[in-house]
């Protein structure tokens, strides 16, 4: 056994200390803390410190990552005792044992083969199991329920695991591989902000939410036009949308994903030769994926937020065309870009002068028209399976116009400003924007 995958089960055991806290109460950060001191300033030397140092803790002469870790814990746990509102128990620990146990997995998995995605498959085969037996252990130990309530409870245990479970992977992949307070932490604030916006978790709304999510990312994936982060980031929204929206928002942000995705991938090779071609072969990173899709999972949050605190019809119906318009806007960016880069002879919005193609802010005709096209097919998709209310034309017109204002937008943006001030990922983001507030601003005016 390495000494990486030693460290890695220490660590699950200390995690595993959080089931502990039903039994403790106010006093469940008291474990964490303990172990904390003890790692900082008691064990210098010995089995205890071999078993838990990392090469920077040796050259320190203290267990800087364990008692790191467990001052997260720690937090977490106070966090799950003190406020009036406090954080449930179990979503306390389902982020403990999750992550900890979810570590040991990934190193398990790389003992076997290496490689980014072997590492996520093994961190969520083992932490999301982990993650809901510590939900029904902990709720056993408070002796808060019985068999019969237990049943009930298991799709929100389930939820909850898999949240924490894509959000450690997500962010333990894209930004802080080695950092498990920061995954720690932010996992289960994250968890917390989700499971309380969940107003019901059907039992079998959920279990085909997490099977389709996973098998649609895993095919991104294989099909290359996600990478590992953008498929856990898909995956992740995609789950979210299905709970907090419904199957029908989740079909119109998967479709927006499939159509984009293939178009990216549509004659790319020749793109590749135009000098108009995505990076990285076409495989959406999770960058790209938030910014054609986080104003989209504003607005499916917001709209949970507005239905659980009964702020009436209006801002519900914004907030669901505010997710189409966002939605219309990404793909008729997409479409545009993807089919008008194929052309010759684009011309640079502001002034219509003829500019190589590729160039930032230059439009084709031929890649308008595939916009327009796209933005009226989320627009008729969002109108069938969302629904959104009022008359059908008026709907479809609505979010075909933020549509094409999200379009027009990106290439103003890059005619104007992409480049030296901003990135592309943020000018897909001020577009989607565009297209969330245009066909929420006239749903608004003409339809509520």
């Amino acid at each position: 056994m390495t000494s990486t995958l030693r460290r890695a089960g220490g660590f699950a055991a200390v995690g595993t200390l959080s089931l502990a806290a039903p039994a403790l109460g106010v006093a469940a950060a008291a474990p964490f803390a303990a172990v904390a001191l003890l790692a900082a300033f008691v064990i210098t030397d010995g089995p205890l410190f071999e078993l838990f140092a990392r090469p920077g803790d040796r050259e320190d002469g203290r267990l800087n990552g364990l008692a790191s870790v467990a001052l997260a814990a720690t937090g977490l746990a106070l966090l799950a005792t003190v406020p009036r509102e406090p954080m449930p128990v179990t979503v306390f620990v389902a982020t403990v044992v999750g992550v900890t146990y979810g570590n040991l997995g990934g190193q398990l998995a790389t003992t076997r083969r290496e490689g980014p995605f072997v590492t996520v498959a093994g961190f969520a085969a083992l932490g999301f199991p982990a993650a809901v037996a510590g939900q029904v252990v902990v709720t056993m130990v408070a002796g808060a329920a019985g068999p019969s309530a237990l049943v009930a409870a298991a799709p929100e245990f389930v939820f909850v695991a898999a949240v924490t479970t894509l959000v450690a992977a997500l962010v333990r992949s894209a930004l802080y591989e080695r950092d498990d307070p920061v995954v720690l932490l932010s996992t289960g604030i994250l968890a917390w902000v989700f499971d309380a916006l969940v107003v019901n978790v059907d039992p079998v709304g959920i279990a085909l939410a997490i099977a389709v999510t996973v098998a649609l990312g895993y095919a991104s994936y294989a099909l290359g036009t996600a990478s590992v982060t953008g498929m856990l980031t898909g995956v992740l929204l995609g789950l979210l949308t299905v709970v907090l929206g419904s199957f029908g928002w989740f079909v119109v942000l998967i479709a927006f994903f499939s159509v984009g995705g293939l178009s990216t991938k549509f004659r790319y090779e020749e793109k590749l030769d135009r000098g108009v071609a995505e990076d990285n072969e076409g495989a959406r990173g999770s960058s790209n994926v938030l910014g054609n899709a986080a104003v989209a999972f504003i607005a499916v949050v917001g709209f949970a937020a507005s239905s659980r605190l009964s702020l009436g019809g209006p801002t519900v119906t914004a907030f669901g065309f505010a997710f189409a318009g966002s939605l219309a806007a990404a793909m008729s960016d997409t479409l545009s870009s993807e089919i008008g880069g194929l052309y010759d002879r684009p011309r640079l919005i502001t002034t219509l002068e003829p500019v190589p193609p590729g160039t930032d802010g230059g439009v084709t005709w031929q890649g308008e028209v595939a916009g327009v096209v796209g933005a009226a097919f989320v627009a008729g998709l969002a109108l069938v399976l969302m629904p959104l209310p009022g008359p059908a034309a008026l709907v479809t017109g609505t979010v075909t116009v933020g549509g094409i204002a999200g379009m027009t937008v990106d290439s103003l943006l890059g005619a104007t400003l992409e480049g030296d001030r901003i990135g592309n990922e943020a000018v897909n983001l001020l577009a989607t924007l565009a297209g969330a507030l245009v066909s929420g601003g006239v749903a608004l005016a003409l339809l509520v």
